[in-house]
């Protein structure tokens, strides 16, 4: 193999992670910064319900290519590790069979979702006025699903052999794309929400195509077999374990964000919504860094429990949780000074600019902690533990921020939804480091 993966077993962990969590910050950066100008665009050309109708349309869209980010993550857990004991067959296997579940599975997804579209939309919360705008955009997006779903396979994977830069280039292909058709689409032709979901789904598409180049390219080691298409239940049982983790954790962002848009349309109607999509799309933007050490977290800290280097392992925790930890609190104070502007950046709309700033306030609380949730939880995911990664991804969106957005607004109206995001992290990040101390100590001595 390449001499970056082999560098992951031997160079200095700062160094590393660095190098895999600065092209990944960026990449996630820039994919997040498309979502924020798409978000923009449509708010200010278009209108505050269609702010309201992306919040509703995406996470569907999400949920459904999260099957490849799911067999992407997962098979890029096997691969690291498999890298890391020079097991090349059993890494290039892997790959091939990676390819072969995510174009099944996606397809049969889009087909399933094109055809209840509307009982689709309405469980999301596509009601009112925001109907009829989300199912002209999510009529338009869902055709670009299954390049999403290849592209989110294929950028963990990128970053399991070792190559973030490429993985980075494939999250800005798309976003720079997304920008400039957006400008055509809507503002030179006119096309409204139609035009914003078609420049949506090409971004999609030619990510997708980035990453096919890629690996039909020499720059990549893992190159398309196609023997290696053949499924495999051994390597199949062992992508869906650690893949569905992920796959699950978006069916909880999923089943989080259809009570989200209930609990905000009942006691706040549509502009609650679009409350809502505006610090979504920040909050998105605003941890990039956070999630970019996350991301470069998984293959060194998953090479070196492959190569079965336990110090190592322990310093790629205590450096990514420090890094994180300091990323987080920059973040914070940035919002805390800047949340007036921030907002005024997304629309003019007097109604959104007076309820918008205390509400993401409010959601960021805890932000200087969360890098402890998401490294405790990508632990287990790299070294092959399904259960303990799956409760662990699950305890912010599954098992506390559910329940807390249905209760708290009950008795405090809308407030109580933006309060339940600091609570669920900060019981989530209790637990995490509970079990986390508790695994460290015990098994990696």
């Amino acid at each position: 193999m390449n001499k970056l993966a082999n560098d992951l077993g031997t160079q200095k962990i700062s160094t590393l992670l660095i190098k895999q969590a600065v092209p990944a910050t960026i990449g996630i950066l820039v994919m997040s910064l498309n979502m924020i100008v798409d978000t923009i665009f449509v708010g200010q050309w278009i209108g505050v319900l269609a702010i309201a109708a992306i919040t509703v349309v995406l996470p569907i869209v999400f949920l459904i290519s999260s099957i490849g980010m799911g067999i992407g993550i997962g098979g890029s857990s096997i691969i690291s590790r498999a890298l890391g004991a020079n097991d090349a067959k059993k890494a290039f296997l892997t790959f091939g069979n990676q390819i072969s579940l995510t174009v099944i599975l996606a397809l049969l997804f889009v087909i399933l979702g094109s055809i209840y579209s509307a009982p689709i939309l309405n469980l999301f919360g596509a009601k009112g006025a925001i109907l009829p705008i989300a199912a002209e955009y999510y009529g338009v997006i869902i055709y670009g699903v299954p390049f999403l779903a290849f592209a989110m396979m294929g950028n963990p994977t990128i970053r399991a052999e070792g190559k973030p830069k490429f993985a980075m280039y494939a999250m800005m292909v798309p976003a720079v794309l997304n920008i400039a058709l957006d400008v055509l689409f809507i503002k030179v032709f006119d096309w409204g929400m139609w035009g914003a979901g078609l420049a949506t789904s090409l971004s999609y598409a030619s990510c997708g195509m980035y990453i096919l180049y890629f690996f039909l390219s020499s720059k990549s080691e893992l190159q398309i077999i196609p023997k290696n298409f053949k499924l495999d239940f051994p390597i199949l049982k062992e992508i869906g374990k650690l893949g569905g983790v992920t796959i699950v954790r978006q069916g909880a962002i999923s089943i989080l964000m259809i009570v989200l848009n209930y609990s905000l349309y009942k006691y706040g109607g549509e502009i609650s919504i679009a409350v809502y999509g505006i610090i979504n799309r920040v909050m998105m933007f605003a941890l990039s860094p956070v999630l970019g050490v996350t991301q470069g977290f998984l293959p060194v800290a998953g090479f070196n429990i492959g190569a079965h280097q336990n110090e190592r392992v322990k310093e790629t925790i205590k450096k990514s949780i420090y890094f994180g930890s300091i990323l987080g609190t920059v973040i914070f104070i940035a919002i805390v000074i800047f949340k007036e502007e921030i907002i005024g950046i997304f629309t003019n709309d007097a109604t959104l600019l007076a309820q918008t700033p205390d509400a993401m306030l409010i959601a960021f609380l805890v932000t200087p902690i969360v890098t402890l949730q998401l490294i405790g939880s990508a632990y287990f995911q790299a070294a092959g533990k399904a259960l303990p990664a799956l409760i662990l991804t699950l305890l912010k969106q599954g098992i506390f921020l559910i329940p807390l957005a249905y209760i708290l607004p009950i008795y405090y109206g809308v407030d109580g939804v933006w309060w339940s995001f600091p609570i669920a992290d900060t019981l989530a990040t209790i637990i995490t480091v509970f079990v986390l101390k508790r695994e460290v100590h015990k098994n990696l001595k």
